[in-house]
This record gives C-alpha cells, structure tokens and sequence, in this order.
C-alpha cells in the first residue's frame, strides 16, 4: 500500500511557472512508475506525463517541451516543473501510481493559469 500526498500548484499569470509535488508514503519512488493527471470538471482525467522505475519518462503531446516530471529519491517525493503556462492548462493536478494491480492517486492540487 502506498499513500500519496500532494503540494504546491496555485495561481499564476500565462506565461508563468509552478511546481506541484507529491510525496510517497509507504513505498520508493524509485521502485515506482508514476504519473501526473490532470482534470477539468465536467471532462476526462488526462494524462500528461510518466516517469518509470527505470529514469525513463514521456509525455503527452499538450505539455511536452513545457512540463518535467522528475523525483528525488532522497525526499522520496515526484516533481511537475511547468513551465510556458497557458490558461488551459488550468485544472486539478493528480499524481498517480499502481502497486500490485491497485491505483493510488493523489488529493488532487488546483493549478490556475490567468490570461
């Protein structure tokens, strides 16, 4: 079992950069594959970016070139640098990942982009 906890994000102008972090308890995050979400109500959960057990990472198209997954496996914790921050990437940020078969995400971290 591994729980999942959740800072920073807020409010930013277009243009702009944030940090959202989550911290893993219970479990490496180097021994994890883990993911970043990211919701706006009323649609689907959209997936942004990975970053295995292995270093590997990918992303989706919307936010390659902007966003950098990475983890400190020292604070055990994974990190979204964004930058380039648009107004739609305004939403609820999730961190995710699967351990023997079950998802655990995160409480979910508002990011605001302003224009």
């Amino acid at each position: 079992q591994v729980q999942l906890v959740q800072s920073g994000g807020g409010l930013v102008q277009s243009g702009g950069s944030l940090r959202v972090s989550c911290t893993a308890f219970g479990s490496d995050v180097g021994s994890l594959d883990m993911d970043w979400y990211r919701e706006v109500p009323g649609t689907f959960r959209e997936f942004l970016a990975r970053i295995r057990s292995d270093g590997t990472t990918n992303y989706a198209d919307s936010v390659k070139g902007r966003f950098t997954i990475s983890r400190d496996n020292a604070k055990n914790t994974m990190y979204l640098q964004m930058d380039s921050l648009r107004p739609e990437d305004t939403g609820f940020y999730y961190c995710r990942t699967v351990l023997e078969h079950v998802s655990y995400w995160g409480q979910g971290t508002q990011v605001t982009v302003s224009s």
